[in-house]
């Protein structure tokens, strides 16, 4: 028994060192991976990644500051959304696309055309295989464009020549905005008698196929200068909506913040504020008061100065969101309060909150009309944000999908991309206070000097490429070392688009009480972001063309 027992002892003693060395060899091989995780990982860039990442960017900003890149502004239309809102039913159209032109060369077919070559050399541009040849000829030329819906085709200048009009939507924008085209077109016989694209004129050659223009006399009989009406995008309507009647008012539940320590601070800051009042406003099924009335901070300003009184709709999408969320307009809001809240024995229900601990949970069940928030502390006691801290940010979702761009914006940036055909690349090229601040940032200034720049887009872009230049370098001809081997193009290049002949001119000066708009900083900034994200190769600063980390030394 004792010559078995001992037999079997070393067997046991060595299964159990080989299970202990399994284990522990396992545990080296783990720290091994995840150490080689960390050192090779670089974090995304929350501007370019989904509404969760940008919820990340803010949440971790210190001290209630923000000192994020304001070069590149990001709003909904640009972020991959978890749960996307469905394009309302009016709005919704089915992209033209292959099977759908198959289906309408079939009906084609079925009218049994006459196909003699004689017949066709002269274009009928009536002619329904005009408008499959051109629907076909765009399907295959510009792949970032989806194709929502063509006017019949119209006589160009010459007998072989159409014009052409389609709305359409580009793939990299994820609102479901419409946007319009019109080109001339030049056809020749094909095989088999059928028509071909010869020559197609480039963004907005087909001006016969442009909708009409009225434009009345701008002068009055008293010989005054009145304000032509504008003659751009029909689509917009920003009306501020009315609050109805008395019995309306008192049925409906607002949420109303007073302005607070946000007011002329930076955009970003503004956007993170706005969105955790209305992500509020909609966790307790309310309306939003909002005030239309926006301080542009100096940042922005060529003056250095903070700019009180501009108007929202200069900047962002008031009819999205009108569709997407319940908010009413602050002044509108107070006339209908005052007006019926004077002389009635039945004052209007208010719940007065003076501070944003007050969570928005626990505010979930009062039944009070008005739900009125106000921010008189200090800095940065006084900052609408403050409310969605804490366990608040568990409940309270930034409504992201709700802030678009100003379409007026978007339609220059898709003058600026259509005049380049949509085939461009783009450098976002980071300077400013930055590339002077060698404290922090001590290799910007000289990595992107144009020698530097030049030298590092060889590799990247190929030559002779439209290069679009998306940058806050102030000085025109700094990037004139580039053009020996790019058809560079800047945002100053498109003036024309905000001047005073312009339609956009035209549309915020109306907007305005028919005072003109500044096209100021924080717009040159819009646009230039949104056509940087639409280049079919896009270079960034950070990562790309310098070592500095984005948000200083030691940062990255």
């Amino acid at each position: 028994m004792k010559e078995s027992e001992l037999s079997t002892e070393p067997i046991g003693q060595n299964l159990i060192k080989l299970i202990s060395n399994l284990c522990f060899s396992v545990f080296v091989f783990s720290v091994l991976i995840f150490t080689v995780i960390a050192i090779t990982y670089q974090p995304p860039d929350p501007w370019l990644e989904s509404a969760p990442a940008l919820t990340k960017l803010f949440t971790q900003t210190e001290n209630a500051t923000f000192k994020n890149d304001d070069s590149i502004l990001k709003t909904g239309e640009d972020v991959v959304l978890v749960a996307a809102p469905e394009v309302p039913p009016a709005l919704a159209i089915n992209p033209i696309t292959e099977t759908v032109i198959e289906k309408s060369e079939e009906k084609i077919l079925n009218l049994n055309l006459k196909s003699d070559c004689e017949d066709l050399k002269f274009v009928n541009c009536s002619d329904p295989r005009v408008l499959v040849t051109v629907e076909r000829f765009n399907l295959k030329t510009f792949k970032f464009i989806v194709f929502l819906e063509y006017q019949t085709p119209v006589s160009g200048s010459k007998l072989d020549e159409c014009d052409v009009a389609w709305r359409f939507r580009n793939k990299k924008e994820k609102s479901w905005r419409k946007y319009r085209d019109f080109r001339r077109f030049k056809f020749g016989i094909g095989e088999n008698c059928t028509y071909n694209v010869v020559h197609a004129g480039g963004w907005h050659s087909g001006i016969n196929a442009r909708r009409p223009r009225n434009r009345p006399n701008t002068t009055s009989s008293s010989g005054n200068l009145r304000l032509a009406p504008p003659v751009g995008d029909e689509e917009i309507n920003d009306t501020i909506p009315t609050l109805g009647s008395e019995m309306n008012f008192r049925k409906g539940k607002y949420l109303y913040y007073a302005r607070g320590g946000d007011y002329c601070k930076g955009m970003n800051h503004y956007l993170w504020s706005f969105l955790c009042g209305l992500g509020e406003a909609m966790y307790l099924n309310r309306t939003f008061v909002m005030d239309l009335s926006v301080c542009l901070s100096a940042t922005y300003n060529p003056s250095n100065r903070d700019e009180e009184g501009k108007d929202f709709r200069f900047y962002f999408d008031f009819e999205h969101l009108k569709e997407v969320a319940s908010v009413v307009e602050e002044s509108e809001f107070l006339r209908g309060w005052k007006k019926w809240n004077r002389g009635r024995k039945r004052k209007v229900p208010v719940k007065k909150v003076t501070t944003y601990k007050v969570t928005p949970m626990q505010l979930k069940k009062d039944k009070s009309t008005i739900i009125w928030r106000q921010f008189d502390a200090p800095e940065p006691e006084n900052y609408w944000y403050r409310v969605c801290e804490g366990q608040a940010a568990k409940y309270i979702q930034r409504p992201w999908h709700a802030l678009w761009k100003s379409k007026r914006l978007m339609n220059i940036v898709t003058e600026i991309s259509g005049q380049m055909d949509w085939d461009f690349d783009a450098v976002h090229v980071v300077r400013g206070e930055k590339a002077q601040n060698i404290e922090l940032w001590p290799h910007l200034d000289a990595d992107t000097s144009p020698d530097a720049l030049l030298t590092k887009l060889k590799v990247l872009i190929q030559p002779w490429r439209n290069l679009y230049i998306a940058t806050n370098e102030p000085f025109y001809n700094y990037f004139d070392k580039l053009r020996s081997q790019y058809k560079v193009r800047l945002l100053d290049d498109y003036k024309e688009l905000w001047s005073n002949k312009s339609e956009w001119y035209n549309e915020t000066t109306l907007l305005n009480d028919g005072k003109p708009v500044e096209f100021d900083g924080y717009m040159r900034v819009a646009v230039d972001t949104e056509v940087l994200y639409r280049a079919k190769t896009r270079v960034e600063t950070f990562y790309n063309l310098t070592k500095d980390c984005k948000d200083g030394i030691n940062t990255c």
